[in-house]
């Protein structure tokens, strides 16, 4: 809210506190006197000053206000903070609840509570009075504050909610370029070390054949099976796995790294820290092979130092070279594309981090990076415990402050009166009540139970108290807990035909027409029967239909929150998916042909012909990226995603802060039916876009000539918009469906009839 509204509220509150008092008063002819008017005026003052500040100092704010209410009350006659004093004590309190944690929100509800308790006890001694004014005003503190508590929590989660579908729809545009950049830096890493990699060892073989003629052989060797390795890398880069379950850690595959280039005669020394799957890790592999590169291809012979330190906020990768041998010759210098110090910067910015490269004092060359450690997501940190100490320490000390004179001053006997009164009774049932509804979301039939208990503990305390206020008082603040329970229902069980409002209604009418006839009613029996459960029935059907109305609008919220969400996804994947298809085919063309033209060549013994067509592999590798085309897919070019398709999947739910994990067995086919694969794609896409905060794990496998999904963490999965969409996917391919506790599901499409199906097409 802006600051008109901050200072609207309170101005509400004046006009109010000026009808009840002094307004009432004049219209009857009583006049207050001056002192008085001074008084309250001082007062509601103070009181309105508070509450404009309430939302940038809640706590003090409710300091201010309840201290002010507590001190006019005093010279005051009744009536002349009632509105302040009961209103605008509440807001103070529904303000803190929103806008601090709910530890500071109940410890000053407590322990403004207890103070004014002790306030009274100090001015008036323990009363014969039955306290139900304390009752009263307790629920209006516990009822200020879970109100606060509950908006805070709504308000949470509709901006969290708000965020997920801005991440979504950020991703949604960014993931057809990350694609792109995807493969441009796999092509750029093939080049740059496999393909560099052959051209500097047969150009050194070339260099030294003369001397050392079995170098040669070597040679030869190494360029054919790099070339194997190349084709299985484009293989990859057009298809990657969606899931990293089986692959090693990032440190084995640094480790890994480093051997390959020893293997070509670098000297390099390594310090390697775990470190952990994601995208720092992703990042600090490419920074260090594209370093490392760069040494082999300009400073071959030099020593190599790589640091990685992965501390607690930041994580460190340091690649030092020193200068090269004298007379060392550079055979990869000129290979480079100019696209290195580039991708360099992207991957560490693309991860959160830096990267800087320069030459060194004693003329080398350092690579070092700086990227996020493991700290790096912005986490609200807990208080710290001597701030929750101050926090106990300081309420305590107001809790006890009224009692400092009556202990220190008069010390004399407080005045006599019951032993205990009703109104503690009270409060102790309605303390019992309200740490019950705690526990409505997690044991809702325990809560009720618990409820309906005490529901019935009332009108003992009225008769064990020696209550004699109004009968249907205490029922009435019994029925509004209740009432409360019935309205935050959990979703699954805020249906019209519950029964549990006909158990509230019989217990509630009882406890209630027990009060009543005991205390003695002028009426007839079954008159007071009657109208007692009307009213209680009226009541609790009321609070259900709040509940269920809230909870149905929360569900057509959700679901349209989840159909916007599988609707970007759908997008962003379909869009990233035609880019991949875009640059699969220009390699189909260019640089598988030239890198089999140079396994052959390498096979075949011929080490000048293999230096050449390396070089051409090279080449088409450059020229490919240099034309990777930027622009969107033509309407005559819509490829539809498969199941090739569930690393695109997985990458855009994991970067709008899902926990997705893909297991794809390798029983599973490279090249599946047509039907069979797009209908797998689907459902997965259906099964995770339909997922909630909960880790969600997507396995697929082939049994007995049948392709098998199953699906944990989804339990949304029983809802009947996602089984429709699910059946409409498998049915028409004999597929069948079944589902399992904890928001499992199990598919089953059949290979054997979409095979047959598809061969009788062609």
């Amino acid at each position: 809210m802006n600051r008109t509204d901050d200072r609207l509220v309170p101005v509400l509150l004046l006009c109010a506190q000026a009808v009840v008092w002094p307004g009432v008063p004049l219209v009857r002819g009583d006049v207050p006197p001056a002192s008085a008017l001074l008084t309250a005026t001082l007062v509601a003052g103070v009181v309105a000053a508070a509450l404009v500040l309430r939302r940038t100092r809640p706590v003090a704010s409710l300091t201010v206000v309840a201290a002010a209410c507590a001190l006019g009350a005093g010279p005051l006659p009744a009536g002349a903070m009632a509105v302040l004093g009961t209103a605008g004590v509440a807001l103070a309190v529904f303000t803190v609840a929103i806008a601090r944690d709910a530890f500071t929100a109940v410890l000053c509800v407590t322990a403004l509570a207890l103070w004014q308790l002790m306030q009274g006890i100090s001015l008036h001694g323990l009363s014969e009075r039955d306290g139900l004014d304390m009752v009263l005003t307790a629920v209006l503190y516990a009822a200020s504050c879970g109100a606060g508590l509950f908006t805070r929590r709504a308000r949470r989660a509709r901006q969290a909610a708000d965020r997920l579908l801005e991440r979504a729809e950020t991703e949604r545009h960014r993931l057809p370029a990350a694609e792109r950049r995807r493969m441009e830096w796999e092509l750029h890493d093939i080049s740059a070390h496999h393909l560099t990699a052959v051209v500097v060892t047969v150009g050194a073989a070339l260099g030294l054949r003369d001397r050392r003629p079995e170098l040669a052989s070597e040679a030869l060797e190494f360029a054919a099976e790099t070339g194997h390795e190349v084709v299985r890398a484009l293989g990859a880069v057009r298809a990657p796995a969606p899931s990293h379950a089986e692959s090693s850690p990032p440190e084995d595959r640094l480790e890994d790294l480093v051997a390959g280039f020893r293997r070509l005669g670098q000297r390099v020394d390594c310090e390697i820290d775990p470190l952990p799957d994601g995208a720092v890790a992703e990042a600090a592999y490419g920074i260090v092979r594209e370093a490392l590169t760069n040494v082999a291809r300009y400073a071959p012979g030099a020593h190599t130092t790589l640091l990685c330190r992965y501390g607690e906020t930041r994580t460190e990768i340091a690649v030092t070279s020193t200068a090269p041998p004298a007379g060392a010759v550079a055979y990869g210098a000129g290979l480079g594309g100019g696209r290195g110090q580039g991708l360099l910067r992207s991957r560490a910015r693309e991860a959160g981090g830096t990267v800087h490269s320069g030459p060194t004092a004693d003329g080398g060359w350092e690579v070092r990076a700086l990227l996020p450690g493991r700290t790096a997501t912005a986490v609200e940190p807990p208080a710290p415990s001597s701030y929750r100490v101050a926090q106990v320490v300081a309420a305590a000390g107001l809790i006890l402050q009224p009692l400092l004179p009556a202990l220190i001053i008069r010390p004399e006997e407080l005045s006599g009166g019951t032993p205990v009164s009703a109104g503690v009774f009270f409060a102790l049932l309605a303390a019992g009540q309200a740490m019950t509804l705690l526990w409505l979301r997690r044991a809702p039939r325990t809560a009720y139970a618990m409820l309906l208990g005490l529901a019935l503990l009332w009108p003992v305390a009225m008769e064990v108290g020696n209550y004699r206020g109004p009968a249907l008082l205490p029922s009435a603040l019994s029925l509004l807990a209740t009432c409360v329970a019935l309205a935050m229902a959990p979703a699954r069980s805020a249906t019209y035909r519950d029964p549990t409002v006909l158990l509230v209604v019989l217990v509630h009418a009882a406890a209630a027409t027990t009060a009543v006839l005991v205390r003695g009613a002028t009426a007839p029996t079954w008159t007071v029967i009657v109208g007692i459960t009307t009213g209680v029935a009226l009541t609790a059907a009321a609070a259900r239909l709040a509940g269920v109305r809230r909870t149905r609008h929360r569900q057509a919220d959700d679901r349209a929150h989840d159909e916007r969400l599988a609707a970007w996804t759908e997008e962003a994947v379909r869009d990233a998916w035609i880019e991949r298809h875009r640059i699969a085919a220009g390699l189909e063309g260019t640089v598988f042909a030239r890198t089999a033209d140079m396994v052959a060549e390498a096979e075949a013994g011929r080490l000048d012909a293999t230096a050449a067509r390396a070089r051409e592999a090279l080449a088409a590798m450059r020229a490919l990226l240099d034309t990777v085309p930027r622009g969107g897919a033509g309407p005559e070019l819509r490829p539809q995603p498969t199941l090739q398709a569930l690393d695109l999947l997985a990458h855009h739910l994991r970067a709008t802060g899902r926990d997705i994990g893909i297991r794809l067995a390798d029983r599973v086919p490279r090249h599946l039916p047509t039907a069979v694969d797009l209908a797998a794609y689907h459902a997965a896409e259906t099964l995770l876009t339909a997922g909630g905060e909960e880790p969600s794990l997507l396995e697929l496998d082939v049994e007995a000539d049948t392709l098998t999904l199953r699906a944990t963490g989804i339990p949304r999965a029983a809802a009947t918009a996602v089984r429709e969409r699910l059946t409409a996917r498998v049915a028409p391919l004999g597929g069948t469906l079944t589902g399992g506790s904890g928001g499992t599901v199990h598919l089953r499409l059949p290979l054997t009839t979409a095979r047959a199906d598809e061969e009788g097409q062609r």
